[in-house]
């Protein structure tokens, strides 16, 4: 009897054993985690960071300025690509970054909040945002139709203030409007402008509407581009000259069109910028896989252009295109010079 359960026993240790062997790797793994041979090398998501995976914005080089490659530095706001510059007011803050570019074009440029040292009545936010007027959904042609088109679409709960007016902001044209809401008892100043086809627009909102109008008062320190108007922001002088469906007819001189091999159905906005020969040198992709952005950049390169003309002279140009479900319109071309 002894024996018999012995030999059980040992039986039982044996398939454990095997069990045992068959569910633990024979060389552990490299690449870190709790049986890896150097669990140094794993790496944690950082706290407080979202990792997505999919259709995101991206750039044909790292040099070229982008809209949201904007940054706060030691309290001041600086976008190389609209030329804005701005000291945020004391006690003011960034404490997260915008989202990414939407694929009709909008841009979060910063969000500010008062920090905890701040102190008055009431708190309040800056919110900047820039809005690509070749991409805008709405029926705007510029900056002053986008902010008209707001007041009038106002929802019912929404009281109109001011209605919109033009106004100055660091000695550049704007148009200033204002609205609240009695039921929040909340109150949006929203200051408009337009650089190189885009609407910048500042909205700033708190129960106290002093700090509204000292936050106002405060934007007049921020530097902006020559060109910065509600109506003509057209880029030109130390940025391309911006002009909507550049890349069409007669324009165009040749083209690859991009052959996408996977099944897919975003939009691709982009934003690219052709060289006073005629050629792409840079290609902002808004939102794009990056299958996509390859396919579309190697179709690019192929492209050529009618170099656009300013006072009879060369210059660079700056236009969007829409790829993917968007339909790409027929193209004419003839020897036409266009100058403006």
């Amino acid at each position: 009897m002894f024996s018999r359960l012995v030999w059980a026993v040992a039986v039982l240790a044996s398939v454990i054993a095997a069990a045992a062997q068959s569910t633990v790797p024979q060389s552990p793994p490299k690449n870190g985690g709790d049986f890896a041979s150097d669990p140094k090398v794993l790496k944690k998501v950082p706290s407080g960071v979202i990792l997505v995976k999919g259709a995101w914005a991206s750039a044909s080089d790292s040099v070229t300025p982008l809209p949201e490659g904007g940054a706060i530095t030691n309290g001041v706001l600086t976008n190389q690509y609209f030329g804005i510059s701005y000291a945020l007011p004391p006690n003011w803050t960034e404490k997260y970054e915008g989202p990414p570019p939407s694929e009709s074009g909008l841009y979060v440029l910063a969000q500010l909040s008062p920090t905890e040292a701040f102190k008055g009545p009431a708190r309040g936010t800056i919110l900047m945002t820039a809005q690509d007027m070749f991409l805008t959904p709405l029926p705007a042609k510029n900056a002053l139709e986008l902010v008209n088109f707001s007041r009038k679409h106002l929802q019912a709960d929404y009281q109109v203030e001011m209605a919109p007016t033009f106004t100055k902001i660091g000695g550049r044209p704007f148009t200033f409007f204002a609205y609240w809401s009695p039921v929040a008892q909340l109150h949006w100043y929203v200051l408009n402008t337009e650089i190189r086809c885009h609407a910048i627009e500042i909205v700033l909102s708190s129960r106290d509407t002093k700090l509204l109008e000292n936050l106002t008062l405060d934007l007049n320190k921020m530097k902006l581009p020559d060109g910065a108007s509600p109506t003509e922001g057209n880029g030109g002088g130390e940025f391309p000259v911006c002009v909507k469906d550049y890349a069409e007819g007669d324009n165009v001189l040749a083209h690859v069109d991009p052959v996408f091999t996977g099944h897919r159905f975003n939009s691709v906005p982009v934003r690219i910028i052709i060289d006073k020969e005629g050629k792409i040198k840079h290609v902002h992709y808004l939102s794009a896989f990056p299958d996509q952005a390859k396919v579309i950049g190697d179709a690019l390169a192929q492209w050529r252009f009618r170099p656009y003309q300013k006072d009879g002279k060369p210059v660079e140009v700056e236009t969007g295109i829409m790829f993917g479900m968007a339909r790409t319109p027929a193209r004419r071309h003839t020897d036409n010079s266009m100058t403006e």
